[in-house]
């Protein structure tokens, strides 16, 4: 059976994957920070993994081929910094949004190209400079863009490998609220469905879950 690894997995995205992927009979190594109970009732291997702690993510290894890695952890920050304890919280952010995510992908890509598999981020629209019209969620923000960059440049640094950043779309989760339009279960089928498809002259891209193209 495929392989997959996904972080942030005890909720929101993370546990929708886990179970769409656990129904179509893949195995799941699913991290979590905290509690992992409903990850594990879906059959999913759980590892605990802080993306806040680099010397840990840096340090993970699955121990197996993995077809997939999906970096799906991630947290909001603070919508502006004004002063030190501010971008402190702003810092902190980038470790999780956009450092951990690149270690760990470094980390396992060894692992990913014994299977031929794909690395797979999930980025976020609001991430896009040429979509940025409103302003706000600055921590959110520019932490999903350097992502993207980041993506891309281990992209370039893994030429055999499918990589790629995803939008899920504005989903009806915890960070994306009740009135959302986008159900988790819509957004992971329809993540799944572009992953499946992606090939490597789709590798470095940034798509939403639909298949579109995203402006970077």
């Amino acid at each position: 059976m495929p392989t997959l690894l996904v972080t942030g997995a005890n909720r929101g995205l993370g546990l929708e994957f886990v179970r769409q992927y656990r129904a179509a009979g893949w195995d799941v190594i699913a991290t979590v920070r905290e509690s992992g109970e409903e990850v594990a009732a879906l059959g999913a291997v759980v590892r605990r993994l802080d993306m806040a702690d680099a010397a840990a993510v840096s340090g993970f290894r699955a121990g197996r081929p993995l077809d997939l890695l999906i970096a799906n952890a991630g947290t909001y920050g603070p919508r502006d910094a004004t002063d030190a304890a501010g971008a402190a919280e702003w810092l902190d952010t980038f470790a999780v949004n956009t450092v951990a995510p690149y270690l760990l992908a470094r980390a396992v890509a060894d692992e990913v190209r014994e299977a031929g598999g794909k690395l797979v981020a999930v980025s976020t629209r609001m991430g896009s400079i040429a979509d940025n019209d409103s302003g706000g969620f600055l921590a959110y923000r520019s932490s999903k863009t350097a992502l993207n960059m980041a993506w891309r440049t281990l992209t370039l640094a893994n030429r055999d490998l499918v990589c790629a950043v995803l939008h899920p779309g504005w989903v009806q989760t915890r960070m994306g609220g009740a009135n959302a339009p986008v159900t988790p279960e819509d957004s992971i089928a329809g993540m799944r469905k572009v992953i499946e498809g992606l090939s490597q002259a789709d590798s470095g891209e940034f798509f939403d879950y639909q298949g579109g193209r995203v402006p970077w």
